[in-house]
């Protein structure tokens, strides 16, 4: 080995590593709580169109969320790889993984819009019998599924800036991606400062617009600050390609029948009444909100995870893991604590405002399930930081082996079984979710103490 290739030895002192997971971590979490409010603020502006819009850019935006999750598992395998080259100390290569990332974002991004606009006729009218809300929904889900290379793009290039620790570049792209997207919502839906009234058509073109804007800046910083460690300054080769396919189709699957289990569920749920679906709309909701730090503690030991691999330190990388989640428990436990002690108080928010009897009705369909996420919070954190470290070090495929299985082979039947058969109710649907969530936890743990992934080449 050369000296140019030799490994980095550095590393951080013990009392220092719970500092570095913060200060990789907080600029993640704040990027993906700036994207939350943008869904929120979205939602509001939509609302005020009418009930079909919003119905309309709900199942839209689902769909697209589906339609891209089949090309955003390169995010994960160019921080694999980007990390692995950081710690082995070949600085000069680490940005060649996020060229291949860019390059197959456009290969597999372009057709794909092109196929899905055409389809998105059809695929709206079988999901949706309201003539208003497909015809709406067709319009808004085709402008959205132009933003696909887009989108695979930028989060190529989250999954490189996590890995070489700038995070606070993603932080300020992500934050101005929404500001964005939060200012055209306002003058292309409602029609503001001389441009047209666009209705749900000005909502997709803003989150299209924004998302392009964003990959332009995330150019424009990777050419500032990558140019050194091969931004752009070449194509990765055949073998460099294969590898992140190798490593981001696992991934793009087991994300694409994450978000399609989570249809199926809702389908499962309308089954047994409406009430027990608008409770459950609201369950997922906050289960999303509460999982946001785990997502950003969860990329901060992938990052570190990957480094140490290249540093050919197995037990540094071992360990990392743990410290992350030492570092971090108690802010899960935190939000663990309003949905065990104040319950129906949080479900008040969403639900407080209607009819009292059927407000009263949705409180008490809710309050157990909610406690029950509750009670699940801080393992649910260790599995998404175990699952973030296996993706860290390559290890996909047993993470989609076992999520997409546990999902799809446990508990998705065993809640049609509980749901629709049985007519059991909403607790015991989420009793199983938690289950489910908890078995995956555990088989997280029992791969990353096996440390079979320490084998794996990226």
């Amino acid at each position: 080995m050369t000296a140019d290739a030799a490994p980095i030895t550095l590393k951080p002192a013990p009392g220092h590593r719970s500092r570095e997971v913060w200060a990789l971590a907080l600029p993640i979490i704040g990027a993906m709580s700036s994207q939350n409010v943008l869904n929120l603020v979205d939602t509001a502006m939509v609302s005020r169109i009418g009930p079909s819009s919003l119905a309309a850019v709900g199942l839209g935006s689902f769909i697209n969320f589906m339609s891209f999750s089949a090309i955003t598992g390169l995010s994960a395998a160019v921080q694999a790889m980007a990390a692995r080259r950081y710690g082995e100390g070949r600085l000069h290569e680490t940005a060649i993984p996020l060229n291949g990332g860019i390059l197959l974002s456009l290969l597999i991004g372009l057709p794909l819009s092109v196929i899905l606009i055409l389809a998105a006729p059809w695929i709206f009218a079988r999901l949706n019998h309201d003539p208003d809300v497909v015809r709406q929904g067709t319009v808004y889900l085709q402008c959205r599924l132009l933003g696909i290379a887009a989108i695979g793009i930028n989060f190529s290039f989250r999954g490189y800036w996590s890995a070489v620790k700038k995070t606070v570049l993603y932080l300020c792209t992500l934050f101005g991606i929404c500001c964005l997207n939060i200012l055209l919502d306002y003058l292309l839906i409602f029609g503001k400062l001389g441009f047209p009234a666009l209705g749900v058509r000005g909502a997709g073109l803003a989150s299209v617009i924004s998302a392009s804007c964003g990959t332009l800046a995330y150019c424009a910083f990777g050419w500032r600050y990558a140019r050194g460690a091969g931004f752009f300054a070449g194509l990765p080769d055949r073998r460099q390609l294969l590898d992140l396919l190798r490593l981001a189709l696992p991934t793009c699957l087991q994300q694409l029948l994450y978000s399609t289990g989570f249809v199926v569920l809702f389908w499962i749920v309308g089954q047994v009444g409406t009430a027990e679906l608008a409770v459950s709309n609201v369950l997922v909701n906050i289960t999303l909100t509460a999982i946001l730090p785990a997502m950003g503690f969860g990329l901060a030991s992938a990052t570190f995870c990957g480094q140490a691999l290249g540093r050919r330190d197995v037990d540094d990388a071992y360990r990392w893991a743990w410290d992350v989640f030492k570092a971090s428990w108690w802010v899960f436990a935190v939000m663990a604590l309003p949905m065990l002690l104040l319950a129906g108080p949080v479900l008040q928010v969403f639900f407080g405002n209607g009819n009292a009897t059927a407000s009263a009705r949705l409180l008490e369909i809710g309050e157990t399930p909610l406690r029950l996420i509750g009670a699940a919070v801080v393992l649910d954190g260790l599995g998404f930081i175990l699952m973030q470290s296996l993706l860290g070090v390559g290890a996909s495929r047993p993470v989609m082996l076992i999520s997409v299985g546990l999902q799809w082979g446990l508990f998705l039947p065993l809640a049609y079984l509980a749901g629709p058969v049985l007519m059991m109710g909403l607790l015991p649907i989420w009793g199983l979710m938690l289950c489910y969530r908890a078995a995956q936890t555990l088989s997280f743990i029992a791969v990353w103490r096996s440390r079979i992934w320490a084998r794996i080449v990226v």
